[in-house]
């Protein structure tokens, strides 16, 4: 039967309906070829050097290897290659499905049995496998347990970065020993340079110098581009259009001239200006030529950093969450921010709850409910980022009930969205309700429903979601009813 004529009896309903349908049935199927999988290691777990009577045996070459991490049992070396041939992949690519297939089943039982629920995506949970195989039977236990409770709600990024984090923090020697050997593994290099005249600069460097050096090159750029056209002798070879990547390679270039750069940054009006000569009295006796030294200055770079972590993280072996970079030791902060300028600010009270009557979120309420939400609360979004629209749930009204404007903006109702889906959630149909502090109940204009909390994006039935929506409608009807009580009286 054509596909296409079975598809044009669909409206979108059905098609949403159907697209949900084979994500199941997708997750189904990559689950079955993990637990085929793991069967055909368990039909190749014998000792091939042993006989049935329990003495040796010669048979060629085959023995018994450890795939898994700790605590997985041992299979036969020569049986993945027929396995590899089955599943039309290389040897390589099924080492790594039997290792991780291995290592949920006797390693993370609580991942593979959401798994086998079809509770998660197969792929997500296998790179969690990966992640962690390095840990042993009892430290894996803290992984997990922690992704267990979030991987059937929250985006793969996450969730990978939550796993990361517990390594670290069930094997901080562990951890700290391999950062060891990765920072002796640092280097700097350059291709051959082509016909051109070019050739690309690589590095493998810290994380901390990594982004100092990125924002530089940026405060070059602009610096460049904001002066190349009152002085061309700034950077001939740009051209006038020049292209974002173009300033930066230039900037890039200009490294190799720290005092030009400093001139630049600091006092770009007397970049490449002559100095104006000077009369002086003739000396009455010639002095001694010295050598003109060029003051020192040093430009400190200041840094805003978001630096997440527990009480408990302050011991010796803590683990914080620096946002857009990841999870680090605590003790590795120091190294991340060198001698940068650091302001610190006051813990933020996530049980604030602020209402003003101006159509903008203030500064406050922006901080509040990024620390509450950490990125975009679109259904199954995956940005962990501050670069979103702080959106109202319900529409802010220029000329609110009852004539009020008063009160619609707040910690109350506020939803941080990615321009795209902001843009679709105003024009398209969408309902969203706020249930709480970083937590929404969503509507589609198809009337998909999901609710996105603290532990992710979950369906939610569509009766349980209709009555949230209306129960958040009424409490909101009645604080208004209270508000203007309160203004008559």
């Amino acid at each position: 039967m054509d596909h296409r004529d079975a598809l044009d009896d669909l409206d979108p309903g059905a098609t949403l309906a159907a697209v949900e349908a084979r994500v199941v049935a997708r997750r189904a199927v990559e689950v079955e070829d993990l637990v085929l999988v793991c069967h055909w290691a368990d039909l190749h777990g014998s000792d091939p050097r042993r006989g049935p009577d329990g003495g040796r045996v010669w048979d060629g070459a085959d023995r018994l290897v450890e795939i898994g991490g700790d605590g997985t049992p041992l299979v036969r070396e020569l049986c993945l290659p027929e396995l590899a041939v089955a599943r039309r992949t290389h040897t390589v690519s099924t080492r790594s499905a039997v290792a991780d297939a291995l290592d949920l089943r006797h390693r993370l039982p609580r991942v593979w049995a959401l798994l086998l629920a079809g509770g998660c995506e197969p792929w997500v949970a296998r790179r969690v496998a990966s992640i962690s195989r390095r840990l042993d039977r009892d430290q894996v236990g803290l992984v997990d347990a922690a992704v267990a409770d979030a991987i059937a709600g929250e985006s793969p990024g996450r969730v990978i970065e939550l796993a990361q984090a517990k390594v670290i923090e069930a094997d901080p020697a562990g951890y700290a020993e391999r950062l060891r050997l990765e920072l002796a593994r640092r280097y700097v290099g350059r291709s051959r340079v082509d016909e051109h005249g070019l050739c690309a600069v690589i590095a493998r460097i810290e994380v901390g110098p990594a982004e100092f050096l990125d924002a530089l090159v940026d405060r070059i750029a602009d610096a460049l581009d904001q002066r190349r056209h009152l002085d061309p002798t700034l950077a001939p070879d740009l051209r006038a259009d020049a292209t974002r990547d173009e300033l930066r390679a230039e900037a890039f270039g200009w490294l190799a001239h720290p005092d030009r750069v400093l001139d630049l940054l600091e006092a770009p009006q007397a970049l490449d200006e002559p100095a104006e000569p000077t009369q002086s009295p003739e000396p009455t006796q010639s002095p001694e030529p010295t050598a003109r030294r060029r003051p020192v200055r040093v430009v400190r770079p200041r840094v805003v950093a978001y630096v997440h972590l527990h009480e408990a993280a302050l011991h010796r072996w803590g683990v914080a969450r620096v946002e857009h970079l990841g999870p680090l030791l605590v003790e590795r902060l120091r190294g991340l921010f060198g001698d940068a300028v650091i302001e610190l600010k006051p813990v933020v009270d996530l049980g604030d709850q602020v209402r003003v009557n101006a159509y903008e979120h203030p500064e406050s309420v922006k901080e509040r409910v990024h620390l509450r939400t950490i990125g975009d609360v679109f259904p199954h979004a995956t940005r962990v980022t501050r670069r979103v629209d702080l959106d109202h749930c319900v529409p802010y009204q220029q000329q609110g009930p009852a004539g009020q404007t008063e009160g619609q903006t707040g910690d109350h109702n506020a939803a941080p969205l990615g321009r795209t889906e902001h843009r679709a959630k105003t024009h398209l149909g969408y309902t969203v309700r706020q249930l709480g502090p970083g937590d929404y109940v969503w509507r589609t204009p198809h009337r998909l429903y999901r609710r996105v909390d603290a532990t992710g994006t979950h369906p939610i039935d569509p009766e349980d979601a209709e009555q949230l929506i209306a129960d958040a409608d009424l409490d909101r009807a009645l604080d208004r009813i209270e508000h203007e009580f309160r203004q008559a009286s």
